[in-house]
């Protein structure tokens, strides 16, 4: 048992979700979170933000899947990933889970 932490901007909320269905994963909980950014160190030539601190309307979903149920969705996500013209991503982070009841 894996517990998975999936973050995405708002907009690929529907795209998270499909892909959750798409790796059989049926129970997850998210929420709507703020994204944080600071971008102070930066170049001003390299944000094209235009300003240091930069907030975004994000979601943030958990899930416990099983190993094989994760290589697919690790799969469906890099895949996603691949195929995105904007700068954002879906991000994904695994914990291993030791005990669960």
């Amino acid at each position: 048992m894996k517990l998975v932490v999936i973050t995405a901007i708002a907009e690929f909320e529907k795209e998270v979700k499909k892909m959750l269905k798409e790796a059989k994963v049926r129970s997850y909980s998210y929420r709507d979170v703020k994204g944080f950014r600071d971008a102070s160190e930066e170049c001003v030539e390299d944000n094209w933000f235009g300003s240091e601190i930069n907030e975004t309307d994000s979601v943030v979903f958990y899930a416990f899947i099983l190993q094989h149920h994760l290589d697919s969705l690790i799969e469906t996500i890099n895949i996603f990933n691949k195929n995105q013209e904007f700068a954002s991503k879906v991000h994904l982070a695994v914990l291993s889970v030791e005990k669960y009841n």
